[in-house]
């Protein structure tokens, strides 16, 4: 199990560092749009680590309002409502895009969830360097 734990750190890992960097780098609606969807494939990593961990830890979850709910609850994660915001982002862009909607969740993808995912980064970074995963 900690081998797919692993697995799945160093997918996220790469797609927080892409995310980052379009974050950081979108000028024009084209790139705002890459930043989008680099951000919907980093929440499903980052939701799926943590399921992952957390099943390697003896719990076990189904969904990501559970996963957040424990990730928070193990010190995964430090700010629960942000990451169930998250949710309704990622639902939101699936389900009724518009370019009004998709730049307010972009603002809030730039402003706010970049943190949020960053913590979440470097508080499994640390675990796996301490528990040698």
């Amino acid at each position: 199990m900690r081998g797919k734990v692993r697995k799945f750190f160093e997918d996220f890992e790469k797609a927080f560092l892409n995310l980052k960097n379009a974050v950081e780098m979108a000028r024009d609606d084209l790139d705002v749009d890459g930043t989008i969807k680099r951000f919907e494939i980093c929440y499903e990593l980052s939701w799926k680590l943590m399921k992952e961990y957390l099943a390697d830890v003896g719990v076990i979850v189904k969904n990501p309002r559970n996963t957040f709910k424990e990730a928070f609850n193990n010190d995964l994660i430090e700010d629960v409502e942000t990451w169930m915001q998250i949710i309704e982002d990622r639902n939101l862009l699936v389900h009724t895009y518009t370019l009004e909607e998709s730049r307010e969740v972009f603002n809030r993808i730039k402003g706010k969830y970049i943190i949020e995912l960053e913590k979440f980064y470097l508080a499994m970074q640390k675990r796996i360097q301490q528990e040698d995963i």
